[in-house]
């Protein structure tokens, strides 16, 4: 599965708006002129200081033409977005004043831009950590309607084709979320299933894991698993599903027949949700370096709009293609 050649082509049919908060960060600048050479989306918008991006891409060698430039402390826009800002979070005890002073963060001005439509999706994490790329995201674009968790998504490729789509997989969550609580568990089940579909191009079937599969072990943490599953029994959720599921019983036919007879995900199953972060990241690394499988991502999900967390270590073409994956999410 060549998943950043099919991201990149629908990127390229989209042809959506993309804004990137760090605009004087250098690998970002030479990931904004790729992305326009490539014709992955109809226009970009680098944020911050209009001479201090100047100079940083004068440094780097990096032609600006067809790249727009946005200051929010300088730029017309910034009362109506303040206003917006505080109509949002004055129940929080925001004020006027302080909006106006918030809002000339490049995060929340790249985050209230999605919101307003002014683009379409926003991608950061360069310079800024993860924490505060999802407070912004949620403080102004908020979640999918009916869910109230933001977490995150791998796409693990390369596999042997037997698994999942054709060798590729969803798991979830393996970066944002550290204990998630049963709701919490639906809500990543739920927005892991929309990530299959966006990604892998398949109706997903989704196995909610733990050390335990159908009450084989008593425990709080398999309780929790075991709530999950009937929370999203109760939603009727549109998709395939089943838990709570050893690993073994989730992805072996033969094993599935032994410890959970008739389960509905028996040889089917292409997403994976993991019960907390330490079993989803330690998982996905596992597979990663011993199944020698490419992991793509972290890919935010549960958001109303698409917006992308960087790693901070990210190289340009990390930067471009998870711009990519971005964009082709846009509706």
């Amino acid at each position: 599965m060549d998943f950043v050649g099919i991201m990149k082509g629908k990127a390229v049919s989209k042809r959506k708006k993309l804004v990137l908060p760090e605009g004087t960060e250098p690998r970002t600048i030479k990931a904004a002129r790729i992305i326009v050479d490539e014709k992955l989306a109809a226009s970009v918008t680098l944020l911050g200081d209009t001479a201090a991006i100047q100079a940083a891409a004068g440094k780097e060698g990096v032609n600006l033409s067809g790249i727009e430039i946005v200051c929010p402390r300088a730029n017309s826009k910034l009362d109506a977005y303040a206003h917006e800002y505080y109509e949002l979070r004055k129940h929080k005890g925001m004020t006027e004043e302080q909006a106006k002073i918030d809002m000339t963060d490049t995060l929340r001005w790249g985050a209230m831009m999605v919101r307003m439509g002014e683009a379409d999706v926003s991608v950061a994490g360069a310079e800024n950590t993860t924490g505060d790329v999802i407070r912004a995201g949620l403080a102004i674009i908020g979640t999918v309607p009916g869910l109230k968790t933001a977490s995150s998504c791998f796409v693990m490729a390369g596999l042997d084709s037997q698994w999942g789509a054709d060798g590729a997989m969803i798991f979830s969550d393996c970066a944002v979320v550290p204990d998630p609580t049963a709701e919490q568990l639906a809500d990543i089940s739920e927005s892991a299933a929309r990530s299959c579909r966006e990604f892998l191009g398949v109706e997903p079937v989704v196995a909610l894991l733990s050390f335990s599969t159908k009450g084989s072990a008593k425990h709080d943490n398999v309780a929790k698993v075991q709530s999950a599953v009937e929370i999203l029994k109760g939603k009727n959720p549109g998709f395939v599903f089943d838990g709570e599921l050893q690993a073994d019983a989730a992805l072996v036919p033969s094993v599935t027949d032994k410890k959970a007879p008739g389960s509905p995900v028996k040889g089917k199953v292409n997403t994976l949700v993991f019960p907390d972060l330490g079993s989803g990241n330690i998982g996905y690394k596992l597979v990663q370096r011993l199944g020698k499988a490419e992991a793509y991502g972290p890919f935010l999900q549960g958001f109303a709009k698409p917006i992308s967390d960087l790693s901070r270590g990210a190289s340009v073409d990390d930067i471009v293609t998870t711009c990519a994956v971005t964009l082709s999410r846009a509706q």
